[in-house]
């Protein structure tokens, strides 16, 4: 640090938490739209569809470490990473415009190319920003629970953010008409959607990277050092080989190749599966939106309560089993007919709960790989929250291709149809995707939680890792900061705020 930190501003918390609406927006409507955009409103083959993201994902994947490794030692007026955050903001933005409005009479091979050119420029820019965002968060918080409710407050705004975005996109931008007319299968709707999102993507990019820019002076500078790229590729071997990053890696990995599949899959469950009107589609986003809140405020809770590795696997095996129960019961003849009003109000518990324990779970799961930093502080003498946080992305990113390549592989397997109308599906195949959709989902989700169990840095741990890096820079021991207690409101006075 270049010097003593004043204890963080309310004000400074909500500025940096804003900053996640603009990642949520983008990941919302990629994982919710545009699959089926690009396959039931433009026309591409779902497996062609599937296979551009796969290489936006792998693409994005590589890029991930490249930036945090340059932006953990790069040097600037503006410090490490604010410099790459201003630099996002009119890239993605008008790229995710161009990615919802392709030319009309285009053939395949130039639609293609269009997709794949908007959805790379995408996923470059947003990692200019979100990485060093992300990154700025074990620099803000270093105390082991008042990290937890910073990453807290900032999943907060992007559960409102990302999850309200998509409310409006079926109330307003893609509502569907009284006759049946119009929704997210009619292309109009999409530039009004799209011109909205990037308006509020590049806002908040803003926003947010100018309210943190007073506290450059209090973050760690990048070392004034010459280096071979050999030595390079040695220190990022020696700071990835950490149990806990590995453990933390791993569980990552499944969480995003099961989740990449099932946020590819949730609209098809919605329209054809359950048919529900994108109005009642739209309730549920929007419950959603209370469920989500309530989970990552509570969150902090938990860890204080358990620990973050406890805490975890509590709230992710609940989530897991709440999540899958409405399918496993409509299979077995056990859930209410479509259409009827009992049905819509299950599926409504069933989101509140889900999302309010996968919430929780996830500020649990992101706050425990921050704590890896100071670790592998301690065992290599150097700081890398940018390549940590990358390489654990790029693991995540490349498999999270294999998800999204799952869903449209299950849609052509049972022959799923274009031009689909709800209600009038082949009731073999809506079972089919079911049937599928269950052991792969439950499988990996299982196989996270397994991994989950070798995480070994506890609040002990973390505690003693902050002691050895003090006691190594000089620095005297830390009165336990008088800030904590009004730190552990700021979640609930953002809720409530929200």
């Amino acid at each position: 640090m270049s010097a003593a930190r004043p204890p963080l501003s309310f004000a400074t918390k909500l500025l940096y938490a804003v900053g996640a609406v603009a990642n949520a927006v983008k990941l919302r409507g990629l994982s919710t739209f545009l699959m089926l955009f690009y396959n039931q409103v433009v026309g591409l083959p779902p497996q062609t569809v599937t296979f551009i993201l796969m290489i936006a994902l792998v693409f994005d994947a590589i890029v991930d470490p490249l930036v945090g490794q340059i932006s953990d030692n790069f040097k600037s007026r503006l410090g490490r990473r604010h410099p790459f955050m201003y630099a996002a903001a009119v890239p993605v933005s008008v790229a995710y415009f161009l990615l919802w409005n392709p030319p009309q009479g285009w053939e395949e091979g130039r639609l293609v190319a269009y997709l794949i050119a908007c959805l790379l420029t995408v996923r470059l820019f947003d990692t200019f920003f979100e990485l060093p965002h992300s990154t700025l968060a074990p620099e803000l918080a270093k105390d082991y629970d008042e990290r937890t409710r910073l990453i807290s407050l900032r999943m907060l705004f992007g559960v409102i953010g990302g999850l309200g975005m998509t409310i409006l996109a079926y109330q307003v931008f893609l509502k569907e008409s009284p006759d049946g007319t119009g929704g997210v299968l009619a292309r109009d709707g999409y530039w009004a959607y799209s011109l909205t999102a990037a308006l509020l993507i590049f806002t908040c990019i803003i926003v947010s990277t100018a309210g943190t820019q007073n506290q450059i002076p209090y973050l760690q500078t990048a070392p004034t050092r010459k280096i071979t790229f050999r030595a390079m590729l040695a220190e990022v071997g020696a700071t990835l080989n950490n149990k806990a990053f590995v453990v933390a890696t791993l569980t990552g990995m499944f969480i995003a190749i099961a989740t990449g599949a099932r946020n590819a899959l949730e609209i098809y469950f919605g329209l054809y599966f359950w048919e529900l009107t994108q109005a009642q589609m739209a309730g549920l986003v929007t419950v959603s939106v209370l469920g989500g809140a309530a989970g990552v405020v509570t969150a902090p809770k938990v860890a204080r309560r358990l620990g973050k590795k406890h805490g975890a696997i509590l709230l992710y095996a609940s989530a897991l089993t709440v999540g899958v129960s409405p399918v496993v019961a409509r299979l077995f003849g056990l859930m209410p007919e479509n259409g009827t009003g009992l049905l819509y109000t299950l599926l409504v518990v069933e989101t509140v709960i889900n999302t309010a324990l996968a919430g929780g779970t996830g500020v649990l799961l992101v706050s425990m790989v921050a704590d890896v930093i100071e670790d592998a502080e301690v065992k290599t003498g150097r700081r890398s929250e940018g390549l940590l946080m990358s390489a654990d992305n790029l693991f995540k990113k490349l498999v999270s291709g294999v998800g999204v390549f799952i869903s449209g592989s299950v849609l052509a397997l049972i022959h799923f149809p274009e031009n689909a109308q709800r209600g009038k599906v082949d009731p073999e195949i809506i079972q089919n995707m079911g049937l599928i959709y269950l052991p792969v989902i439950g499988t990996l989700f299982g196989l996270g939680i397994l991994s989950l169990c070798a995480f070994n840095i506890d609040k002990t741990r973390h505690e003693e890792n902050l002691r050895t890096l003090r006691e190594r820079a000089g620095a005297p021991p830390a009165a336990t900061p008088e800030p904590q207690a009004s730190a552990a409101n700021d979640a609930d006075t953002a809720t409530s705020r929200a």
